[in-house]
């Protein structure tokens, strides 16, 4: 009878941990025609403006131009009022990338907290209830911006 090894718990995590896909920071997942249609809830606050003032989606200026937001340093638009929580968070390192604007947009207060480790609060009261429309918000704002 021939004897069978059982795989260690630390040699199957290897082996799951190499399957794993690594992506670049500036990995999209999300569907972006769904994404488009998701923005409409961020739009009461937030354009979309190419550098040459073209309105790529006309909304509100409470929140900041999201043109270029990806790889963008948090905080990073020029002449706008961030809270100090997201101006921490960029001074800090924060570059929005699927994985942080997700989780941020989920809650905006909670992460940033959680993020910079400081007490506050954030401009930005909306919670976006799906994970999936983030992912899918963050796919059509990539298709819209300067390298999409």
């Amino acid at each position: 009878m021939e004897s069978v090894m059982k795989p260690s718990f630390a040699f199957t995590a290897t082996l799951l941990a190499m399957a794993t896909p690594t992506f670049a920071d500036d990995h999209v997942s999300g569907d972006a025609a769904a994404g488009e249609k998701a923005f409409n809830q961020c739009k009461a606050c937030h354009m979309i403006q190419n550098d040459d003032g073209e309105s790529i989606v006309r909304g509100g200026r409470v929140g900041p131009n999201l043109y270029g937001v990806i790889g963008r340093t948090a905080g990073g638009v020029e002449d706008f009022r961030y809270s100090g929580l997201l101006g921490t968070a960029g001074e800090q390192g924060l570059e929005w990338d699927e994985e942080s604007f997700v989780a941020y947009i989920q809650d905006p207060t909670g992460w940033l907290q959680d993020y910079t480790g400081e007490s506050g609060r954030g401009k930005m009261t909306y919670k976006l209830r799906k994970e999936e429309d983030g992912v899918d918000i963050w796919a059509y704002l990539a298709s819209v911006g300067p390298e999409g």
